[in-house]
């Protein structure tokens, strides 16, 4: 009988963060748009170094969803603003809804 032998895998959990640059050369939107997105509250920095501040990856699909919003429906930014905040208490009704499936 064959001992069974296991492999361990390490896993490093690095957090990528990008700079306002790297933010706006990832997605294709000019520095000073993602500058001024930044201060109308519609992307919020996960750190700062210094003065300047760091994002993690995952706010590239909803600068992406701004982008959209504002490019090509023309919709404003107040607009955006509704519009990412009913998304969000619509994902979060889903979420609720689920688990309440799952109780039953």
């Amino acid at each position: 009988m064959n001992p069974r032998r296991y492999q361990i895998a390490l896993i490093r959990q690095t957090t990528e963060h990008l700079t306002v640059d790297g933010l706006a050369s990832s997605t294709g939107i000019h520095p000073a748009l993602v500058e001024r997105l930044i201060e109308f509250g519609l992307l919020e920095p996960v750190a700062w170094a210094g003065s300047s501040p760091l994002f993690d990856v995952s706010v590239i699909p909803r600068l992406r969803v701004i982008e959209r919003l504002r490019g090509d429906l023309g919709i404003n930014l107040p607009g955006i603003a509704v519009i990412l905040e009913m998304i969000e208490r619509l994902r979060a009704v889903q979420r609720e809804n689920d688990s309440l499936r799952t109780r039953l």
